[in-house]
């Protein structure tokens, strides 16, 4: 189900990609949240993609964030890499929160997830480097 309210910053989200076109990402994937709610942006949130796969080369816009515990197949692993290089504000319809089945009564369970401070700061970092920006991570 898409989300219908804006989730907080740091908020792990599923974002469906499928539509876009290579070199863009092109499936589902895990990504953070990273805008507050803003006014006059209705359904619109900005993301930052995350990977299982480690970059050839780590550079400043990646960041290996420990998972504990994974997420919910088939996103399960003990790590991701945050991919700073590559920002993208997407409708609601796009994401939805990652899940773990259904409880006796057939309700979905959902895995609500927000990672802490120190990653959410190094996510911001990220996003700087990947946008050219390096100079301002020193106000973050």
């Amino acid at each position: 189900m898409a989300l219908q309210i804006h989730p907080e910053p740091g908020t792990i989200v599923i974002c469906d990609f499928r539509g876009m076109e290579t070199p863009e990402m092109t499936k589902r994937r895990p990504a953070i949240v990273i805008s507050p709610r803003l006014r006059g942006r209705g359904s619109l949130c900005t993301i930052v993609p995350l990977s299982t796969t480690a970059p050839r080369q780590v550079m400043g816009y990646h960041h290996r964030l420990t998972m504990s515990p994974p997420l919910p197949e088939p996103f399960a692993d003990d790590h991701a890499w945050v991919k700073g290089d590559l920002v993208y504000t997407l409708s609601f319809s796009r994401m939805r929160l990652p899940f773990s089945g259904k409880d006796n009564g057939g309700v979905r369970v959902y895995d609500v997830r927000v990672i802490d401070e120190d990653d959410l700061r190094a996510v911001r970092a990220c996003v700087l480097h990947g946008l050219g920006l390096s100079t301002l991570t020193a106000h973050i």
